[in-house]
């Protein structure tokens, strides 16, 4: 058994909307015996909350003491998915169409990013095992991972797979507004269309998902021997 099947690791994967860093990241938590960490669905769920409570998205003070408040829990089990506020279930709430129009005010919150960055810190040092993806994972939240990888695409292949993922529910300005518009508003605060130093990138633009898994694989695997 290899050392990337043994002992603590932490792997860190970033990249732009529609990239398949979700799926592609569970599926290399499964591999590896490892927890998983979805820090985009934390971002919804606070945006969420803030929503649900009537608050002023807009009010950058307002959202950070909202993020500060959030009773906040999210699985780290790669097999079920659950997000919860204050208790609520809101795992498939927080994918709807409104909260990814509306996620970015969150994202781009320097106070609401500081706080949710020390809670994903929190819980990737509780998890021996465990891969954390996201868009700042590689170089703020777990800039010392054992392996640190940017997950792309083309823009075609992103807006192709996100529109697969939704089932035909959006067209094609719905998707570009959730895949292209977030990301050029979620760049302004961090840099995750280009690999920071140390951080490999996998382009899976011609990959299906099971090349694309196999190839994250092998960048961990020559990320421990370093």
């Amino acid at each position: 058994m290899s050392s990337v099947e043994n002992g603590r690791i932490v792997v860190a994967i970033d990249g732009p909307s529609g990239s398949g860093k979700s799926s592609v990241s569970k599926a290399v938590a499964r591999t590896l015996n490892a927890a998983y960490l979805d820090t985009g669905a934390m971002y919804r769920a606070i945006t969420f909350s803030v929503l649900a409570e009537g608050a002023d998205l807009n009010d950058a003070a307002a959202v950070a003491q909202a993020v500060r408040d959030a009773q906040l829990q999210i699985s780290v089990d790669p097999d079920a998915e659950l997000v919860q506020i204050a208790g609520q279930d809101v795992t498939q709430a927080i994918r709807e169409p409104r909260i990814s129009e509306n996620v970015s005010a969150v994202a781009t919150n320097l106070e609401a990013r500081a706080e949710l960055v020390r809670r994903q810190q929190e819980i990737i040092a509780a998890n021996e095992r465990i891969v954390a993806e996201g868009r700042d994972i590689t170089t703020v939240v777990a800039p010392d991972a054992d392996a640190r990888i940017l997950l792309t695409a083309s823009e075609e292949a992103r807006l192709r797979r996100r529109g697969l993922q939704l089932g035909g529910t959006q067209n094609d300005a719905q998707l570009e507004a959730q895949v292209l518009a977030r990301d050029a508003k979620d760049s302004t605060v961090v840099n995750f269309t280009e690999a920071a130093d140390g951080v490999m990138t996998v382009d899976s633009s011609d990959l299906d998902f099971e090349q694309t898994i196999a190839a994250v694989l092998d960048a961990v695997q020559a990320a421990k021997k370093n």
